[in-house]
């Protein structure tokens, strides 16, 4: 065999070896809401990082109406999505097996916004007001109820005004007098408007949490039920897959935010504002594999600092989506992240059943499983 016909035939067994090692990763679609956005951090970490691939998935990822998803993972046509503790609930009062596999928010998501001049600072001051909503439906809806039903306020109290996913350009042009909002994000748009002079007589907004008036189960991944139980082993890979990108994303969210960038068209990432997250990342992984290991509290108080430290250099429409990021983390943070609460579900069904929205019994502790979610290692005295 010549020289050139032993290249030749190397060249075609190292496609072969190649083809045959993809053959063996298996596409995954993952179903998320909404758009790109860094809000999902931890998956682009996760695929960006290689621990889906490491785990044997090559993940595809899809963004889709809530409804959608929820009908693709209950129909077994996709194994894993993103969907929301309510859907997840109705969902399975109509027969559509999804089950919550990582219980992603440990607090829900949603709060009310209000300008400081408006003197609203508690529920007891909203009678009478108009209280912006995308509409009669989702997280949105749901968490407003809660709230009303906190302060023993119905519907009827206020005047709730559907202004679609509009709420900073409703809220700064006076429609309404509050709007329940994510509070992770939009309270940030509406305050960066109004310090730039950008909404109305607004000069800075207050929230109103609903996790003040309790525990709530939020968003999660979704797995098929049927699925759950004919494929624990990759239910499992998968799940630690996520865990792992959401711990690093809570970690070094400065090198989360640099990670999805190529998942986020137009984030903002200026070459000075690269850099300097860059070297900031690198400094976070010198604290990280410190002896002994930063504590929890330690952690959170340098993601504190990180913020001090970049709003000294940096603008705040810059920074915007670094401190919607910052704000969503402190959402999942845990002693053990992923760790689903009977009494939040408990909870939301009986708000979802006041709504009307669930006629329906549900076992709820059928519907939800902590099995799949990491465990921190055992310490040692």
């Amino acid at each position: 065999m010549t020289s050139r016909l032993r290249w030749i035939a190397g060249l075609i067994l190292l496609l072969s070896l190649t083809l045959a090692v993809n053959a063996q990763t298996p596409k995954e679609r993952f179903l998320l809401t909404f758009v790109p956005n860094i809000q999902f951090a931890p998956m682009y970490v996760a695929i960006e990082q290689g621990y889906f691939s490491d785990a044997g998935y090559d993940v595809a990822l899809e963004y889709l109406n809530e409804p959608d998803v929820i009908d693709l993972v209950g129909a077994g046509q996709v194994h894993f999505g993103v969907a929301s503790g309510e859907q997840v609930i109705i969902a399975n009062a109509n027969g559509r097996p999804v089950n919550v596999v990582y219980n992603w928010y440990q607090q829900y998501p949603i709060g009310l916004v209000a300008s400081v001049e408006s003197g609203i600072t508690s529920m007891n001051d909203l009678k009478g007001k108009k209280i912006g909503v995308p509409g009669r439906f989702g997280a949105s809806y749901t968490g407003l109820i809660a709230l009303l039903d906190s302060a023993r306020l119905t519907e009827s109290d206020v005047q709730i005004v559907e202004i679609g996913f509009n709420a900073p350009e409703a809220f700064c042009t006076g429609q309404v007098d509050a709007a329940a909002v994510y509070s992770n994000n939009e309270p940030l748009q509406i305050s960066t408007r109004a310090k730039a002079g950008d909404c109305g007589d607004v000069s800075d907004v207050t929230v109103i949490p609903v996790a003040e008036a309790g525990a709530f189960v939020s968003n999660g991944l979704i797995a098929n039920a049927d699925f759950i139980q004919t494929s624990p082993d990759k239910v499992q890979a998968f799940v630690a897959a996520f865990d792992h990108g959401l711990k690093d994303t809570i970690n070094n969210p400065a090198r989360a935010y640099l990670l999805s960038a190529s998942s986020i068209k137009d984030l903002p990432l200026a070459p000075d504002f690269k850099a300097r997250l860059t070297k900031l990342a690198d400094e976070q992984n010198v604290l990280l594999a410190s002896t002994p290991p930063p504590t929890r509290d330690d952690i959170t108080a340098s993601r504190a600092a990180l913020r001090e430290t970049l709003h000294k250099d940096f603008d705040a429409t810059t920074l915007l989506q670094f401190n919607v990021l910052l704000n969503t983390i402190e959402m999942w943070d845990a002693d053990v992240p992923g760790t689903s609460n009977l009494d939040a579900w408990e909870n939301m069904a009986n708000t979802l059943t006041a709504m009307g929205l669930l006629k329906t019994k549900v076992n709820l502790d059928r519907i939800y499983t902590n099995e799949f979610v990491p465990q921190p290692p055992a310490s040692h005295s």
